[in-house]
């Protein structure tokens, strides 16, 4: 598996602000889309997230998200260690993107940008 960086996932109150915010720390403008009923901020190194609790609850048990650069290669190494793989691969408005919880019990997403081919 080839890692090529790691994002942190932070929820937020009003993501407006904390846009502003980060977008001051990082030097980076955001890019932003809707995962569900989730509004989506990716800054620099930051995914900032706001929306309904109930979809906040399931985001925040996500450790980190990790850009490789195949998600079919990260899915057969997952599957090598005995990860357990928990949503995916699915296409996402950036690429292409899986959950799975690791042998010590750590949830993480892993995410490429390339299209979703099925």
């Amino acid at each position: 598996m080839n890692i090529l960086g790691t994002s942190l996932r932070v929820c937020v109150n009003d993501l407006e602000a904390a846009v502003a915010v980060y977008e001051r720390l990082t030097g980076a403008e955001a890019l932003r889309f809707q995962r569900g009923g989730v509004s989506v901020a990716a800054v620099g190194c930051f995914f900032l997230m706001s929306g309904p609790e109930r979809e906040l609850t399931i985001l925040r048990k996500i450790t980190a998200t990790i850009a490789v650069s195949d998600v079919d290669e990260s899915l057969a190494d997952l599957r090598a260690v005995g990860a357990e793989i928990i949503a995916g691969p699915v296409p996402t408005p950036i690429g292409r993107n899986l959950v799975a919880r690791h042998p010590d019990g750590l949830v993480f997403e892993y995410v490429d940008r390339k299209p979703f081919l099925s």
